[in-house]
């Protein structure tokens, strides 16, 4: 039983770390083409238009756009899957289990959102508050295992919960500060999406492509409605299936009634035999694991190195450190680099010794301490966020290399910190 609880984990972790390396050089290339002789190229690319038109229908939006509104949705659908796994079977199944990243999660959104607004109020900085609460799991699981020998396998568990809360965070806060005005006509259409995916389910539709159509129709509905479009993969995410069809004994049971009556001569009958073995095959596992396998490393080696590369290219040049700008600047990076570790480590341990949450065995105040350092490494929910808060170009550049050396000091610190303070584990 163990082994089948850490292995999926296992396999996220190396995922994120190598996906931590490749956003890190997405990033790399993206500064460099924006502050060289081709940055007007590079910054063209992005306002590329590109959609569809069908008679008097026409729907036309840049290149930018169909990566932040469109490929970023499959990002927040695997976001969504995960939040329905760990509600339903993980760290967040009961309250008891949820306390501790609950309670680490709910600190690392308001202290950091607390020091930005602190240092903003009565600016015109104060509408992105929100920049410095995320936390880029690929990034901090990358630090995590640049130390795997002094990092225990409590805190990877704990800095996946608490990511997972935090993505919820997010996503609230999107959908309540950073979408426009809701239009009701956009919310039917939306409905009438989420009402034919439900009638696939009961109508027990399983090929995963066949909901491809009513995610669209929710995209739609959204992004008429005012609502960030993204969210329709958050939704479609929740209401996948967490019970296998078959489940591991029944694919057994069907594969082996199946190859012990299979005959070799008749090959219509073998060939129906190998399609119900491969049927069984695909429902051994849930809707959410088999959508998490098969996805994860597409979004984490395809969606959010183009995201980066697509949003991570700021012109040093661009930035504006001065008036508004620089409380901005110094906002996002305090919040991120001091408000992230003084609210997750705090909380943490001091809902732990106050009885509200339990700490599990061989979790050290220093490692809790360590979770919180990395959490201040925001980047791909910051970057989200901040062409959301802010329209006006300067403002969003300071805000990106903001984010950009908030993240990067986080990183550093942590790697330093857990050199310095952690010992390294026993083999």
């Amino acid at each position: 039983m163990a082994s089948a609880i850490v292995s999926p984990i296992q396999r996220i972790l190396a995922v994120e770390a190598a996906s931590g390396i490749l956003l890190m050089v997405a990033t790399a290339v993206a500064l460099v083409l924006a502050n060289s002789r081709w940055r007007a190229d590079f910054e063209h690319l992005w306002h590329t238009p590109i959609g569809f038109s069908i008679g008097d229908l026409a729907f036309q939006r840049s290149l930018h756009f169909w990566i932040n509104d469109g490929l970023m949705t499959i990002f927040f659908f695997v976001v969504g899957l995960e939040i329905r796994r760990e509600i339903a079977e993980g760290e967040l199944q009961t309250l008891k289990r949820a306390a501790l990243p609950l309670m680490a999660a709910i600190g690392g959104m308001l202290v950091p959102a607390g020091v930005y607004v602190a240092l903003n109020a009565g600016t015109s900085g104060l509408h992105g508050w929100a920049i410095p609460m995320a936390t880029d799991i690929a990034f901090a699981v990358g630090v995590l295992t640049l130390l795997a020998s002094r990092v225990p396998n409590q805190l990877h568990m704990l800095l996946l919960a608490l990511a997972v809360i935090d993505d919820i965070g997010a996503i609230v806060v999107i959908a309540l500060v950073y979408s426009g005005g809701i239009a009701p006509h956009g919310l039917m259409i939306a409905g009438l999406g989420i009402a034919g995916a439900f009638a696939m389910r009961f109508a027990a539709v399983r090929p995963p492509l066949l909901y491809v159509v009513p995610g669209v129709v929710v995209w739609a509905g959204l992004y008429a409605a005012g609502l960030h479009p993204t969210l329709a993969g958050v939704l479609l995410g929740l209401m996948t299936p967490v019970v296998p069809w078959f489940g591991p004994s029944g694919f057994t049971e069907t594969t082996k009634s199946h190859l012990e009556e299979i005959d070799t001569d008749d090959r219509e009958a073998l060939l129906h035999r190998l399609d119900e073995i491969n049927a069984a095959r695909k429902e051994a596992v849930s809707p959410v694991d088999r959508l998490i396998h098969g996805l994860h490393p597409w979004v984490a080696f395809g969606v959010m190195p183009v995201f980066a590369l697509a949003n991570a290219g700021v012109p040093l040049g661009g930035a504006d450190l001065s008036g508004d700008g620089f409380w901005i600047f110094v906002g996002i990076i305090a919040g991120l680099a001091l408000g992230k570790p003084l609210g997750i480590a705090g909380l943490a341990l001091l809902s732990s010794k106050l009885g509200i949450a339990t700490r599990p065995d061989g979790m050290r105040a220093r490692g809790i301490g360590l979770v919180g350092i990395v959490g201040g490494i925001g980047f791909t929910m910051s970057l989200f966020i901040a062409p959301l808060a802010f329209t006006d170009r300067v403002l969003l550049d300071t805000a990106k290399l903001a984010i950009l050396v908030g993240s990067a000091t986080a990183m550093l610190v942590g790697i330093t910190y857990g050199l310095i303070v952690l010992r390294k584990q026993p083999a």
